[in-house]
């Protein structure tokens, strides 16, 4: 089998390094793009013919193309894409200003499209090929609070899925991985808006479990980024996975809740048709 490159974003820390180390464990070559190649320096010297680090600001679109043929020099080809470098801003969405929300998008959504973009020409070359987009339990349900983010990763997820289906006959595939909470430094990073007396005793408790869950999750990185290696080499790669008991829990509660709304509410949505045309089956 040919040695396959991964490239990683947000690699230094958290989900990021663990998915790089166990990539390197499994034989991969890596390039991972950070802010700061330094802050991998024990990966570089004891993996230094399998690693690259780059200097990469994943907001800085412009800089996709280099990364990638950055890649194509050292390695020669790109077998599988991880975006992953993200993080969260928590507040009501008065509190959260234009700028925070769009500083959310460029790293969650522009960001990722720029480097799948940057990407694909090669995947498609060599007719193989994965994409790992790191979404999150709160990229397919929300609560109050976390809109901003939410909305972020919602739209990762509806890009993401689109996507999977334009490039399967290619041979590339694409996994949105949707992890719970886990043992890493996301939490501890969050920013938090100012609270607005209005949304004060509302998002209090929120506020407080968000802050304070940094070193209790229950989710295991390194368990976590090894599953994510084996699923990504692997014959069967889902489009989605839910990452963590609680994500199971979550989503599964959700998804049911939907389907019940959709069953309640069948008759009266098919009411809004006219009468006597036959609903239009579109392609999926």
């Amino acid at each position: 089998m040919t040695q396959q490159t991964w490239i990683i974003t947000g690699a230094a820390r958290g989900l990021g390094r663990s998915i790089t180390a166990a990539a390197l464990d499994a034989g991969a070559n890596v390039v991972a793009a950070v802010r700061r190649p330094e802050a991998l320096a024990d990966l570089a010297a004891a993996r230094a013919d399998r690693f690259l680090a780059v200097p990469y600001d994943v907001t800085d679109t412009a800089a996709a193309p280099g990364l990638v043929q950055a890649a194509l020099d050292r390695f020669g080809r790109v077998d599988v894409l991880v975006n992953n470098a993200g993080r969260a801003v928590v507040g009501a969405v008065e509190e959260v200003d234009d700028a925070q929300l769009r500083d959310l998008m460029d790293l969650h959504l522009f960001g990722p499209a720029a480097l799948v973009r940057a990407a694909l020409p090669a995947m498609r070359a060599q007719r193989s090929g994965t994409i790992v987009q790191m979404s999150s339990q709160g990229g397919r349900i929300s609560f109050p609070g976390v809109a901003a983010y939410s909305a972020s990763k919602f739209a990762l997820e509806g890009w993401s899925e689109s996507l999977a289906g334009e490039v399967a006959p290619f041979g590339v595939r694409v996994m949105i991985v949707e992890p719970s909470r886990f043992r890493t430094g996301f939490h501890g990073s969050l920013e938090f808006t100012d609270a607005a007396d209005a949304y004060g005793d509302a998002l209090a408790a929120v506020r407080a479990d968000m802050a304070g869950v940094d070193g209790r999750q229950e989710g295991d990185p390194d368990r976590a980024a090894r599953i994510i290696v084996d699923l990504a080499t692997g014959d069967d790669v889902p489009l989605r996975l839910p990452l963590g008991a609680e994500a199971v829990t979550r989503l599964y509660a959700a998804c049911q809740r939907d389907l019940d709304s959709i069953e309640r509410l069948a008759d009266l949505a098919r009411s809004a048709d006219f009468e006597g045309v036959a609903p239009s089956v579109r392609p999926v």
